[in-house]
């Protein structure tokens, strides 16, 4: 049968880019949860089936984890045609927020770009991905607490990279982490940045958790709770 004649949603899930972020491992642990919640999942390892207009027009969500990746400009047009028609786009960490640095478009349409993850003391770092992972909470806006992705969430914290966003106002932000200031560290005050947002699109959701470093992040309860639900709301 098709889709079409079952009812059934699709999803294409898009992933590459750094192998330090798990694009296959993390994503695997969503999929399941995907064809349960009634979608027909399509996985592609690049972003050359953006240009797929055709394909792309009959996809209600789009699950990216593509770190430090590029994108062909038809490529991009073909993403951003979708998500404007309505499709979803949802992911976390740098497979949605750190994916095409020099692509000035798909910076503006995610409205945040990871910049840092501050580490530890230069004197305790040692050339492992650990050198920036910390102990830090993510605390729930006032507007996540009344909104599907985060209502009954309660701040938590985890110990992995924090993200260090460049952002714009047109983000609805569910959950902001703060970055203190440390004696080595070059800024004076500390920096609060969007950790967790949705955002709209011409007639798309967009969807970002920061926190998803690797599999053992997204499998944090409430990481994956968040991730879950991201993704179901994001979806046309």
């Amino acid at each position: 049968m098709t889709v079409e004649q079952t009812g059934a949603k699709r999803a294409l899930v898009v992933r590459g880019g750094w192998d330090g972020h798990q694009p296959v491992e993390t994503t695997e642990e969503f999929i399941p949860f995907l064809e349960q919640s009634g979608f027909e999942v399509r996985v592609e390892e690049s972003p050359a089936v953006y240009a797929d207009d055709e394909y792309m027009a009959t996809v209600d969500l789009i699950v990216q984890t593509n770190t430090m990746s590029t994108i062909e400009n038809e490529q991009f047009q073909g993403l951003r045609r979708a998500i404007e028609n309505g499709a979803g786009y949802a992911g976390w960490h740098g497979g949605i927020a750190d994916s095409y640095r020099n692509n000035s478009d798909y910076l503006q349409m995610m409205g945040g770009q990871f910049a840092a993850h501050p580490g530890k003391h230069p004197d305790e770092r040692t050339g492992e991905q650990s050198d920036n992972y910390l102990p830090h909470r993510y605390e729930i806006t006032e507007l996540g607490r009344s909104h599907p992705i985060t209502e009954g969430i309660d701040d938590f914290e985890l110990t992995t990279e924090q993200y260090w966003v460049l952002h714009d106002d047109y983000l609805d932000v569910l959950a902001t982490t703060t970055q203190e200031v440390r004696p080595w560290d070059a800024w004076n005050r500390p920096i609060t940045s969007p950790a967790i947002w949705t955002r709209q699109w011409g007639k798309g959701r967009i969807f970002v958790s920061t926190p998803g470093h690797r599999v053992e992040i997204v499998r944090d309860s409430n990481v994956r709770t968040i991730i879950e639900r991201g993704l179901l709301w994001a979806a046309r």
